[in-house]
C-alpha cells in the first residue's frame, strides 16, 4: 500500500518510452500535495566477465549528459519481457557476446523520487560469440575490456557514474 493514497492522477505527456504524471496525494488527514513522476520500463545492467576476468564496458553518447559515458551493457526491459531475457538480449546486441551463465546480482531503485522503474543487475559468465545488433542510436558505441580492479577504480574515480553500472560493478566485485 502506498504511504500516501492517490486522490487523483493527471497524465502530463505520453511518449514512446515514457509517460509523465502528476498525482494529487493525501499526505495527512485533510492535507493534500502533488507528486510528479515518470513511468518508464525497468532496466537491466550486465557485468559480463571473460575467462581472463575482464569486464565488458560500452562507451556511448548520451544526449542529456552531452557527453560519452562508460557503462556496463544494458537497456530497457520490454513490457512483455522478463528481466533475464532482456539482460541476455541487451548483452548480445551491444557487445556481440552471449552469456552461458547469468546470475542475478540484485535490483536497485535508480531514482525512487521520480519513477517506480528499477534496474535489474546481472553477472554474465561463460561468454560465447553472438551477433552484434546495435540500434541506430548506438552507432558510435564502442566496446572496452577492463579488469575488475580497473572497473572498480573507474567507479571510484568518477569515470563510471551511471547508477546501475556503478551498483552492478561493485556487487560483481564482491562476487568475483
Amino acid at each position: 500500500m502506498s504511504p500516501w493514497p492517490t486522490v487523483s492522477r493527471r497524465q502530463l505527456t505520453e511518449g514512446r518510452f515514457i509517460s509523465a504524471f502528476q498525482d494529487e496525494v493525501l499526505i495527512a488527514e485533510g492535507v493534500t500535495g502533488t507528486w510528479e513522476w515518470v513511468d518508464l520500463a525497468d532496466a537491466v545492467r550486465v557485468v559480463a566477465v571473460d575467462p581472463d576476468g575482464r569486464i565488458a564496458l560500452v562507451e556511448d553518447e548520451f544526449y542529456l549528459q552531452r557527453r560519452r559515458l562508460l557503462l556496463v551493457p544494458g537497456g530497457g526491459v520490454e513490457r512483455t519481457e522478463e528481466p533475464e531475457a532482456a539482460a541476455r538480449r541487451e548483452l548480445e546486441e551491444e557487445t556481440g557476446w552471449r552469456a552461458g551463465r547469468l546470475d542475478p546480482l540484485g535490483v536497485v531503485e535508480q531514482l525512487p523520487t521520480a519513477t517506480p522503474a528499477r534496474a535489474h543487475l546481472f553477472l554474465a559468465r561463460d561468454l560465447t560469440p553472438g551477433t552484434l545488433a546495435r540500434e541506430a542510436s548506438e552507432e558510435g558505441m564502442t566496446l572496452h575490456w577492463r579488469t575488475v580492479a580497473e572497473a572498480v577504480a573507474a567507479v571510484r574515480g568518477g569515470e563510471i557514474t551511471e547508477a546501475g553500472s556503478v551498483s552492478a560493478i561493485l556487487l560483481a566485485a564482491l562476487s568475483l
